[in-house]
């Protein structure tokens, strides 16, 4: 699975292929750091838009080709917007909670029912750093250069950042990177609860968790994040409430038996 729309030579913006219930999504455009324009945001729409269906993906990559994991907005679109053309902030079709093409390229990760892992390396300035925003578990090279760059350019996090950083980093914190614009490592991020680890071979050591990941069970998978994705944002009631309509759910479900009788097996056969 691919999208349909690429640059002047021809080159998919983004990419996806599956194998073994893992997704390997990439962000194509290395010759210009994976930079977002138009195209590139909507192939992002469009490849995690169809990820919400497949029912043979357990777990998602999503990663930067070439040197980068994304350089942020494409340089050409700044000139746009001196003329008042921003198709990233015109109004679409709601996709979840989101409106604008830009907010869609980050919060579509979060619609895609299973884990997604990113995997960055490079740089992750604004925008890109926005998408890794999406996934439910980053990985950076210790060496990445990340920024919430937009107030150099007179700008604010628009693409979910507001509302989705100060939820990992605490609200002070986010305020800090928003306010100044400056940059830092993927040790930073981690110590500061941006990214959640790092590697030195960052898109190695994502794939291994989702082939970890996608061995489990995927109706579990797709339940415990939908309720991790609750947490905080709806009342304590509602939350342990969906808790108990998940586990009913999946108690004697079909998949469930068999993960039981797979992993009794397995216990035997080390006793042995």
């Amino acid at each position: 699975m691919t999208d349909t729309s690429g640059d002047a030579a021809g080159r998919q913006r983004v990419t996806c292929e599956v194998a073994d219930g893992v997704a390997q999504v990439r962000l194509n455009r290395p010759d210009k750091m994976n930079a977002l324009d138009p195209a590139m945001f909507e192939a992002l729409v469009d490849v995690g838009s169809a990820l919400i269906d497949r029912t043979d993906v357990s777990a998602v990559v999503i990663a930067g080709e070439g040197r980068a994991f994304c350089a942020g907005l494409d340089m050409g679109q700044f000139e746009l917007m001196q003329g008042g053309a921003a198709d990233v902030v015109a109004d679409r079709e709601r996709l979840g909670a989101a409106t604008a093409l830009g907010q869609q390229a980050v919060h579509v990760w979060s619609l895609v029912p299973v884990p997604v892992i990113a995997a960055l390396h490079g740089v992750a300035f604004g925008g890109g750093l926005q998408v890794a925003l999406g996934a439910d578990i980053r990985i950076a090279a210790p060496d990445t250069a990340l920024s919430v760059m937009e107030i150099v350019w007179g700008l604010i996090p628009d693409m979910t950042g507001t509302q989705i950083l100060p939820e990992l980093v605490g609200r002070d914190v986010a305020k800090e990177l928003v306010f100044t614009g400056r940059r830092f490592s993927g040790s930073d991020a981690a110590a500061m609860g941006l990214v959640t680890r790092t590697d030195d071979e960052p898109l190695s050591a994502a794939t291994a968790l989702a082939t970890e990941i996608a061995g489990n069970s995927r109706g579990a998978l797709v339940e415990a994040k939908a309720l991790l994705e609750l947490a905080g944002r709806v009342d304590l009631a509602a939350g342990f409430d969906a808790e108990q309509v998940a586990i009913r759910k999946l108690i004697g479900s079909p998949e469930q038996i068999e993960v039981v009788r797979r992993r009794t097996e397995e216990m035997a056969r080390r006793r042995r």
